[in-house]
């Protein structure tokens, strides 16, 4: 792994003091901020997504390091810009490193953002989420599901429902697999209680991206049906967004939306050239790596809700 690692205290060197009050002109400084600072972000991912995690933060700018031994993190993880944690693969082995990673994280002020596989498809999974939000995400990101299924057992636990309260999650049908069978559209509300709740910005994939900071409610129409057929496109995705957050920590709102239309608007044109889901795979890396600011311009379509 090649060494990229900055002084704990450095930020990226994003120079974005006065954003673009335009959705396009955000995601183009973004995007170009990644490229130019390269921010170093820490991934505790599950071992399913960890490929294409890491080719999708090189091909947008970023660097990706795959660390997630306890036995590293209180020494690496004040070096990163951002981290970035994925329960995919959930291990009780696996817990104690990602709660430690995040406060590491907090005592540096470095932002970490939170991807809560199937949150809801058993006990295990719902207590350790309920746990990792207690620790204060900038950004959440999930599924429909997944989004409701944290705001219900959120709800439950700060009103000391007992364990009974968590099965109800467990056997609500949310989930088939770790796939949502939600739209973002029917976790709009539940988002934003969400968000009320933790002081998170909370996103919803689906059809429309939607994010939310509690208050305001954004929309992002770019992306493909396709990348439902990838797997780990959603975990990517997340990635992303935290490395967008890591070249503009104070507005992870703003940086959450464009992250996700970036990406999105990848897939379009990637589909433009794929013949399936793996040929999507290869080009969607390329185009991220290839975007320039016309095409971010033209294409990126985020509106308020």
């Amino acid at each position: 792994m090649e060494d990229k690692t900055q002084n704990p205290q450095e930020q990226p060197s994003s120079n974005i003091t006065e954003i673009s009050e335009s959705w396009p002109g955000r995601a183009w400084a973004h995007l170009e901020s990644v490229r130019r600072a390269s921010p170093l972000i820490q991934c505790i991912t599950n071992f399913v997504s960890m490929d294409l995690v890491a080719n999708v933060l090189l091909a947008a700018g970023a660097s990706p390091a795959m660390i997630h031994s306890i036995h590293e993190i209180p020494e690496f993880t004040p070096k990163t810009h951002a981290l970035y944690v994925n329960i995919g693969t959930l291990t009780p082995d696996w817990l104690p490193a990602m709660k430690m990673a995040a406060q590491v994280a907090n005592d540096c002020n470095k932002p970490w953002v939170l991807d809560p596989v199937a949150a809801g498809a058993s006990g295990f999974r719902l207590k350790a989420c309920l746990e990792l939000l207690k620790l204060r995400p900038s950004v959440v990101r999930g599924n429909g599901s997944e989004i409701m299924a944290l705001f219900k057992g959120s709800s439950d636990e700060n009103s000391k429902t007992d364990a009974a309260g968590f099965a109800f999650l467990i056997f609500a049908n949310l989930f088939q697999g770790v796939d949502s069978l939600h739209d973002s559209t029917d976790a709009v509300e539940a988002a934003k209680s969400l968000a009320q709740i933790t002081g998170s910005v909370v996103a919803v994939s689906g059809a429309v991206d939607i994010v939310t900071d509690g208050q305001r409610v954004v929309g992002a129409r770019n992306g493909v049906a396709m990348l439902q057929k990838i797997t780990a496109t959603g975990c990517s995705v997340t990635a992303l967004i935290a490395a967008f957050v890591a070249v503009d920590p104070l507005r992870p709102f703003e940086a959450t939306a464009t992250a996700l239309s970036v990406f999105g608007l990848a897939a379009e044109i990637g589909m433009e050239m794929a013949k399936g889901p793996a040929s999507l795979r290869m080009h969607l890396i390329d185009t991220l790596h290839g975007l320039d600011q016309d095409i971010v311009h033209r294409i990126v379509n985020i509106s308020h809700m």
